[in-house]
């Protein structure tokens, strides 16, 4: 893999982690965008990046880049998107991909048109070792067919009124919350790992608390400022949904998210039942794999790179009892991303993935607002 330029734009939670997990693959972060100049140079400091820029359009103009990660909140996602594609770069985005279905088609239709250029979804989830050796076990047809899939992802970070942060606004982060923000997370897992389609929702939203106490002077994720504020801002995103799902070809399925469960700090779990075997993991104990049995004892199988099927192993990099978490989950996300641009197809997020889960995304909207079934858009 030939090391490459990259620059992030985004400075808050998620955009350090890009940083950090683009440098442990070999490539180059040789500039970040901030929100503000000032946030730019700050970061740039902290995290040792030589460039700092004043804005999109110099960080398109430097030649040094050749890769730039989107990781801004998600009103900017489908107009800087689609700077950078114009601009001849690849591009990661974070989830969703952007706000609606019909910049997300766009989007789709920019990338088909550049087939040299990599345009990919972070949906990280994908590259925990586990879920790529279960998504293998499905595609080996050995466990049987699917019958349904359960699960959830819960947090506990918006569990007070006084926690704040501009996901929570509809103008910033789109009219869904919880489901777009992590929900996605988890149906994009499930149809990467059981090669399902989702043709239909039922979903039931709730927002617990319609006012919210935004700290002065603003907030940022995890960064213990909310819960200092005073001014009362109208919320209408929702804090907790639960959506049932019928799949193309009859299988079934429900999930429930979650940003109010309190101890839950990022759990995602999935129970895919089958004819022969059931399949379980959860986020928060990412190096065991729960494998069901009828007949004989269940199973617990470890993160081993030794025991792991030959698609998953590569994208494993310790021995077995080296725990691999959160960050190496995007340090192999990225790694099939850059592998694609120099030619090897690997299982990376499309942005017709982030199209899909966008609108999904809208069948749930209209789901939760008619009290019916909704089919989702072809």
């Amino acid at each position: 893999m030939r090391p490459r330029g990259v620059a992030v734009a985004g400075t808050g939670f998620i955009g350090p982690v890009h940083v950090e997990a683009v440098r442990r693959l070999g490539h180059r972060v040789v500039g970040v965008l901030g929100s503000t100049p000032a946030k730019g140079r700050a970061a740039a400091d902290a995290l040792g990046v030589p460039v700092a820029y004043d804005s999109l359009a110099a960080l398109l103009a430097d030649p040094a880049v050749e890769v730039v990660h989107l990781a801004t909140p998600n009103r900017a996602h489908f107009a800087q998107a689609q700077a950078v594609l114009e601009a001849g770069k690849h591009v990661v985005v974070e989830k969703p991909l952007a706000m609606t279905g019909a910049e997300t088609a766009e989007l789709v239709r920019l990338a088909a048109a550049r087939p040299g250029q990599v345009a990919a979804v972070n949906y990280n989830v994908r590259f925990y070792p586990l879920c790529l050796d279960a998504r293998e076990r499905v595609r080996a047809g050995e466990i049987g067919d699917v019958l349904h899939v359960t699960g959830s992802y819960l947090q506990d970070w918006l569990l007070y009124p006084t926690d704040f942060n501009w996901r929570v606004l509809a103008a910033d982060g789109g009219d869904l919350r919880a489901v777009a923000d992590i929900g996605t997370h988890w149906l994009d897992l499930v149809c990467f790992i059981t090669g399902l389609e989702i043709e239909a929702v039922c979903a039931d939203l709730r927002t617990v608390y319609p006012v919210r106490q935004k700290p002065l002077g603003g907030s940022e994720t995890f960064t213990g400022s909310a819960g200092q504020g005073g001014e009362s801002v109208a919320v209408t995103t929702e804090d907790y949904g639960s959506i049932l799902l019928r799949f193309k070809g009859g299988a079934r399925g429900c999930v429930t998210v979650s940003q109010v469960t309190a101890g839950r700090k990022n759990c995602l779990r999935f129970d895919l039942a089958r004819t022969k075997v059931s399949l379980a993991w959860d986020s928060e104990e990412p190096n065991v794999l729960h494998v069901g049995h009828r007949g004989k004892s269940n199973e617990c199988v470890g993160r081993d790179p030794g025991q792991l099927a030959a698609a998953a192993r590569r994208f494993s990099d310790y021995p077995g009892g080296h725990a691999e978490g959160f960050p190496d989950s995007h340090k192999q996300l990225f790694r099939a991303a850059y592998a694609a641009i120099d030619g090897d197809a690997g299982p990376y997020p499309t942005f017709a993935d982030g199209h899909r889960e966008v609108v999904v995304c809208e069948a749930v909207l209209r789901s939760s607002r008619t009290g019916s079934w909704e089919r989702v858009a072809e």
